[in-house]
């Protein structure tokens, strides 16, 4: 597949006076390519990546799709300032019967992304985000070298038991057996969904059983989706806090 750049978008600086989530952070630079777009401090050298996956379902067609999101452009500029290439990019989950769909799809950007110049094909990690959360499964079974860590925020990670697809497939509750030593970070929220938080559980008392690597970040008054709220000083901190921990599991020697 050829990938071909598009014409960057101007963007303005994060502000407190827009009461932007992300304020105080410098637009990082960007490349835009045909199915997902970078963020980095420097279009020259090979960097880190994390490439962000959004949750859903998100209509088909809607404009702006999330790779355009001001929350993964926030998330993006955090990364690049600490050092490493953030990546956004649209997915097909558009009914929770399209996890099939978004697993390849991100498959497919993953292979795109660690191709492109600026980043460093073997450091990469994956975050996910709400119900996007479950995609993870795949990557926590047969975890490639080049992974380097997965993180989650305010997730859900199983399908509901009536689901009509594949449940075991998609079940971080079991995969995260397949992947012991792989650097993981959960961010919790106490204002969440009773079902997105049963799945948490599950999956921290089954890291727990497995003797599974996973660090988790409690923000008790945080609701789901807060980064696209106005600013709070906790979850903020908090928020820099993960992106520092990617940074240092992308730093680490295999």
């Amino acid at each position: 597949m050829v990938i071909q750049a598009k014409p960057a978008t101007p963007r303005l600086q994060h502000t407190a006076g827009d009461y932007d989530f992300f304020f105080g952070l410098k637009p990082a630079k960007h490349v835009a390519r045909e199915t997902f777009d970078l963020y980095t401090a420097d279009t020259k050298e090979r960097r880190p990546a994390v490439i962000f996956v959004h949750g859903g379902p998100v209509p088909e067609g809607q404009t702006p799709s999330p790779r355009q999101w001001p929350t993964f452009i926030g998330y993006s500029d955090l990364a690049a300032s600490t050092g490493l290439v953030g990546v956004t990019f649209d997915h097909r989950l558009y009914a929770m019967e399209r996890y099939p769909d978004s697993a390849q799809d991100i498959v497919e950007v993953v292979e795109n992304v660690r191709r492109v110049p600026q980043v460093d094909p073997d450091r990469i990690a994956l975050w996910f985000f709400s119900a996007g959360g479950a995609l993870a499964a795949d990557w926590l079974r047969e975890a490639p070298a080049w992974l380097r860590a997965v993180v989650w925020s305010y997730p859900v990670l199983a399908p509901p038991c009536d689901w009509p697809g594949d449940v075991e497939r998609f079940d971080c509750r079991q995969a995260i057996a397949g992947a012991p030593e792989l650097p993981k970070l959960m961010v919790r929220v106490g204002d969440e969904y009773s079902s997105f938080a049963a799945t948490q559980n599950a999956v921290i008392d089954a890291a727990r059983n497995f003797d599974s690597a996973l660090e988790v970040i409690d923000l008790p008054d945080a609701v789901h989706g807060f980064e696209s709220l106005t600013y709070d000083k906790q979850a903020r901190q908090a928020t820099d806090r993960a992106m520092g921990w990617v940074a240092h599991a992308l730093a680490q020697d295999a």
